[in-house]
């Protein structure tokens, strides 16, 4: 058969197998369709071969083995599988469903895979169904341990969400070596051991450095992290400091007492303040480094930018948005050198409201580059040797420390929420070591630059707004009631009994934070109620700012960090130039999904670090003992923070040796069958350290009396 001819009858085979699904409406075993469309043998492999075609199509879908139906005829939903380390699996489809998928029935479907799944029943707990296809493999790197069992190389996956070893064959080892953490792609499904076969694509190097792990994390996640040759040459052609031609048509505002504040171990400054008082009230400066100066629109630096979307920053290295020549050097309000910044200037009156705004392209020059301890130490400790360094800046810092504190009023009345929760920051010592995990310190000085970077975020939204602007708002949706509803029986296992009302407002969560304040329990019942809210967003739709109580919000304060913020100065550009906006809406529609998406896996790649370096942390403290609150129940034991460090782990029940415990009714608590004693969410707790496993970072503790 010539292969136009074949090509012929397998198109005509393929509307022949869809007719005869459609015309019986239930699933054929393969045997069926050759005996129902009169097939012969020697001809059936071309039936195998349309059915194939017709299921990566997605037109036909493979119901068991050899059985095959249409994908109208069942429920079969396009989602992203999360596998738990158990085995089990949850598919989030693109309705909104989550679909319980037991072990057997995941198939070779990985964690993070964009599959299609079939509801099978629906149970008191929800639907349940299987895997039928693998669309997408989400994750292509997979991180473990180089393994040597006789004479054969195997991968040890790190994440116990993959329940299977990797075959490695030792022509595609590429030099990795024995008990090292490598990167592994798998190249194919099955192999002569029942395992997948894969290939080393990098020897991170021995799992006792910590740096090997932060890399770990970077391939995991599939952090970009190398320049293509394209971005560097486009990175040469940018001068190396800024140029007369560069300030021509910008106000110069080198002479204004301009100065970054930000934390010890800083290395980019992308904003700076000066206050000064005037007759009326204050008058406000925020000078933001100009990034879309230098980084243009569709651009290699512009598009790796994007791709990328936001900074990763670990503790002990960062992965840029930008190269360091942009990110560190001309984009960074480096102290007594000339940068060029787009400035948000504001005039308030004595009482904080706004009487005008101003935006425009500057010249600007740092007057000093100033640490949140050192602002501290002059306006809250009022100490004399640090006043006397920066003599001539104590006065503006004084005022600027005074229209923070009437804005900040200002903002917490109209019921902007401030939860406070303890932040960890890791301290490496010298030998690249964790010396210790403690809550971030957060004074006044932390507060005046975030309460004047959303005052400047504000101003330019309303502006953008106001002229009819597309651009990416930071928006944070009002909480659901029904999710919040669900914490009600844990506050009411202590005693408070919530009237809520028809919809939630900021005030409402203001007066629960004031009501659980001082307890001993505000800690955890205030991660609770930030665990309660929705995730903040990007899009070109307005639909306020719940967290700050604020009706219109943008992101326009990082540029060197934040892809959308670099989206907001192009936009703000464009306006005061009265020219056309560089987005479109529907653009913006797609940039605000991607870049939502991209902040989301920094913040995992950020938690995985550190529940990394946690576990480093606590290796060497076996045996210790220490105090804790209970944050988290469930069946097979609890979890606690601890408050010596920012460290969390888990008691197991297997570890309560005085008696067998059940999960309660509301699963807030553990309660002993012989001695009715109970483990309760938000209960203090004393512990001591059972054993930490670096191989999965779990740290295991059991209870004390």
């Amino acid at each position: 058969m010539s292969p136009r001819k074949k090509k012929k009858f397998s198109d005509n085979l393929e509307k022949k197998i869809l007719s005869l699904l459609k015309k019986y409406q239930k699933p054929l075993l393969l045997r069926e369709i050759y005996h129902l469309l009169h097939i012969p043998s020697e001809k059936r492999k071309l039936v195998r071969s349309a059915i194939k075609n017709l299921l990566e199509e997605g037109k036909v879908i493979q119901i068991k083995r050899r059985k095959y139906g249409l994908p109208e005829n069942y429920p079969v939903y396009k989602g992203k599988l999360r596998v738990h380390p158990d085995g089990f699996g949850f598919v989030e489809t693109e309705e909104g469903q989550t679909v319980f998928i037991p072990p057997r029935k995941i198939k070779n479907a990985l964690n993070g895979d964009i599959v299609f799944v079939r509801i099978e029943k629906i149970t008191p707990k929800g639907p349940e169904g299987s895997i039928i296809k693998v669309l997408e493999r989400k994750q292509k790197n997979i991180i473990g341990y180089l393994l040597k069992r006789k004479r054969f190389f195997f991968v040890e996956p790190e994440d116990p969400r993959f329940p299977f070893e990797i075959y490695i064959p030792k022509k595609r080892l590429h030099g990795a070596k024995r008990e090292h953490l490598v990167v592994t792609k798998i190249i194919q499904n099955t192999s002569e051991f029942g395992l997948p076969i894969g290939e080393i694509v990098k020897d991170l190097g021995d799992p006792q450095n910590l740096e090997t792990h932060t890399w770990a994390v970077i391939y995991s996640y599939e952090l970009p992290h190398l320049w293509p040759h394209k971005v560097k040459k486009e990175l040469a052609r940018i001068p190396s400091e800024v140029t007369p031609e560069d300030k021509e048509k910008r106000k110069n505002l080198t002479k204004i007492p301009l100065v970054t504040i930000d934390g010890e171990n800083a290395r980019d400054f992308d904003d700076a303040i000066c206050v000064k008082r005037t007759k009326r009230g204050y008058k406000l400066w925020v000078a933001i480094a100009d990034v879309s100066h230098y980084v243009l629109k569709n651009t290699f630096l512009d598009k790796e930018a994007y791709l990328r979307g936001t900074s990763v920053y670990f503790p002990n290295m960062v992965v840029p948005m930008f190269p360091e020549k942009l990110s560190n050097h001309l984009c960074s309000l480096n102290p007594n050198v000339e940068r060029l910044a787009m400035v948000v200037e504001i005039d308030f009156s004595k009482d904080g409201e706004i009487i005008k705004k101003d935006f425009y392209e500057a010249a600007i020059k740092s007057h000093a580059r100033l640490t949140y301890t050192e602002v501290k130490k002059m306006i809250v400790d009022r100490d004399k040797n640090t006043i006397q360094k920066y003599r001539d800046l104590y006065p503006m810092l004084d005022i600027a420390a005074e229209l923070a504190l009437i804005l900040r009023e200002k903002r917490l009345k109209r019921g902007s929420l401030d939860f406070d929760l303890p932040e960890p920051e890791v301290i490496i010592n010298m030998k690249g070591e964790v010396e210790n995990i403690i809550k971030r310190e957060r004074n006044l000085a932390h507060m005046l630059i975030e309460d004047f970077m959303i005052v400047a975020n504000e101003a330019v939204a309303e502006y953008l707004t106001k002229r009819e602007y597309p651009f990416l708002y930071r928006i944070h949706e009002k909480p659901d009631l029904n999710r919040f509803k669900q914490l009600a029986e844990i506050f009411l296992a202590y005693g408070i009994d919530i009237d809520y009302p028809e919809e939630i407002t900021p005030y409402f969560f203001q007066d629960l934070i004031a009501k659980f304040s001082n307890k001993p329990y505000a800690y955890l019942f205030n991660s609770l109620l930030l665990r309660s809210l929705k995730q903040a967003k990007y899009s070109p739709e307005n639909a306020g700012h719940f967290g700050l109580a604020s009706n219109c919000y943008c992101h326009f304060t990082s540029p060197i960090r934040r892809y959308p913020d670099l989206v907001v100065h192009r936009t703000l550009k464009r306006a005061l130039r009265n020219k056309k906006p560089p987005y479109k809406d529907e653009e913006l529609e797609v940039m605000g999904k991607f870049l939502s998406e991209r902040e989301r896996i920094a913040e995992e790649a950020e938690r995985d670090v550190l529940k990394r370096f946690q576990a480093f942390f606590m290796k060497d403290k076996i045996g210790e003992v220490f105090h804790g609150i209970i944050t988290g129940v469930t069946a097979f034991g609890f979890f606690v923070d601890l408050e010596e460090y920012l460290v969390s782990g888990v008691v197991r029940v297997i570890d309560i040796k005085n008696d067998y415990y059940n999960l309660d009714e509301k699963g807030i608590a553990l309660i002993g069958e012989r001695t009715g004693k109970v483990f309760q969410l938000g209960q203090k707790v004393k512990v001591r350290l059972k054993d930490v496993d670096l191989k999965r970072f779990y740290i295991n503790f059991e209870p004390l009396e």
